[in-house]
């Protein structure tokens, strides 16, 4: 499939119908989705009759939109008019269908992108994997014996396996950043605050970030720049003007101060990762090592704002329906009501004292570097995994270097490398509060000198 700025180009141009795109986007999700479980709804009548109207649009000599006719899809939490948000559980199956598309959503059909389907996660995004107890396993398509990530797995794997060129998902603690490591592709989670997560099923109000997936950086800009704006059903999005990254993509990065975070950021990473930042480092000029304290204790305390806050959401449904949820999500929701609120209090307190870390060395450096997930995509089912010489498990350890991150904010575009085994894994750019166009313009520059690319996959 083409880029998702191609095939609006050729739709406008009417080189080829916003039908015939659309079709072809649904066929090869019908070959393919079989084999790689990351589409969990395929809306054929909708996004047929959507792709119709926008043919109609441009026969009249109407303007489609910036992605006429490119074919898209959402995580399972977004808010799809006449179906129901499970969020990847089987307890919310009986609720009624959504009535309004999710905000972003919106956006996206706005500016002429047609949506053909809503698509895997982990249950109530709780996990790093897409291993979901009810709707079975989400596939790499670089190996399918491999997970994709999560909790974003199908997102992040429709878009890998050239299904659409565009998806939506959601990240709170790495669930952008982690499937576009282990799927090879671009991931943006934005600032938190700066998109609307109106019309999306909550996972941790305090942490969650919603965010595109694409297979270049300037597919990535794009959706970023279409679906910035305030929204007022968000209590957390703030009121900011639209920065419009896709402008900025050829700057280049003369001046630009870069840092490779230490300690914390690079204990435990296989040599694939630590390369992986290296190889980022080494086209970004001279770089400095850089010291965030205390990682570790953010990752902790994320981890408690975490299960504490998920708990108290689905708390009424742990005590009526406890044997409806996946045992892996339950279990970490039960061991959040046992939190005592001090612990709370404690992380919430250390969450602004780490940002106020983070922003000292912004004062030094421009840019920071680590790496999306300790080693590529492990095996399906695989229970453990080695993190710097010791036997861990593997689901919570996969976000080690992601959590500290979204814990406070940052914008990051997660932007892949290849190995020797020919796995991608995924390098964090990491940009100050509001500057995801710094971050995007790095991941633009690496993609053109050759360092950072998304390698079809031939299915």
């Amino acid at each position: 499939m083409l880029s998702a700025h191609e095939i609006a180009q050729r739709v406008r141009q009417r080189d080829v119908t916003a039908v015939d795109v659309v079709t072809e986007a649904l066929q090869q999700v019908r070959a393919h989705n079989g084999e790689l479980n990351c589409f969990s709804t395929v809306l054929d009548d909708t996004a047929l009759e959507d792709a119709r109207r926008i043919d109609s649009m441009l026969k009249a000599g109407f303007n489609a939109g910036p992605l006429a006719g490119v074919p898209f899809g959402v995580k399972d939490l977004f808010d799809v008019t006449g179906v129901v948000t499970l969020a990847g559980s089987k307890i919310l199956a009986n609720n009624p269908p959504a009535s309004s598309d999710a905000t972003l959503v919106q956006r996206l059909k706005q500016a002429g992108a047609v949506l053909i389907g809503c698509q895997s996660m982990d249950e109530f995004a709780y996990g790093f994997t897409t291993e979901n107890a009810h709707y079975g396993a989400t596939h790499n398509p670089h190996d399918l014996t491999r997970v994709a990530g999560g909790s974003s797995g199908g997102s992040a794997a429709s878009v890998a396996a050239s299904l659409v060129p565009l998806s939506l998902g959601s990240d709170t603690n790495g669930s952008i950043r982690v499937p576009a490591s282990f799927c090879g592709i671009f991931g943006l989670k934005p600032t938190f605050g700066r998109l609307p997560r109106t019309g999306s099923f909550p996972f941790v109000h305090d942490l969650d970030h919603l965010g595109p997936f694409a297979r270049n950086v300037r597919d990535l800009a794009l959706a970023y720049d279409l679906i910035q704006g305030y929204d007022p059903g968000d209590a957390a999005c703030v009121i900011r003007g639209p920065e419009f990254a896709s402008a900025t993509l050829n700057a280049g990065v003369k001046g630009l101060r870069a840092g490779v975070l230490d300690e914390w950021f690079a204990e435990g990473a296989s040599d694939d990762a630590l390369n992986a930042v290296d190889r980022v480092a080494r086209a970004l000029g001279p770089v400095r090592r850089v010291r965030l304290p205390e990682g570790e204790r953010a990752r902790a305390a994320a981890f408690c704002i975490t299960c504490s806050t998920g708990a108290a959401l689905h708390l009424e449904r742990l005590k009526s329906r406890p044997e409806d949820f996946d045992p892996a999500t339950r279990d970490r929701f039960f061991a959040g009501t046992l939190l005592p609120a001090t612990t709370l209090s404690h992380a919430q307190r250390f969450r602004r004292w780490f940002a106020e870390q983070a922003a000292a060395v912004f004062g030094k450096v421009d840019i920071l570097l680590a790496p999306c997930t300790p080693d590529v995509a492990p095996r399906i089912g695989q229970k453990t995994m080695l993190l710097g010489g010791v036997e861990v498990p593997t689901r919570p350890n996969i976000g080690l270097y992601t959590q500290p991150i979204s814990f406070i904010g940052l914008p990051v575009v997660a932007v892949p490398l290849w190995t020797s085994s020919g796995l991608p894994i995924g390098v964090q750019v990491i940009a100050p509060p509001w500057h995801e166009a710094i971050a995007l313009q790095v991941a633009a520059h690496l993609e053109r000198e050759g360092v950072v690319s998304s390698q079809k996959v031939a299915m």
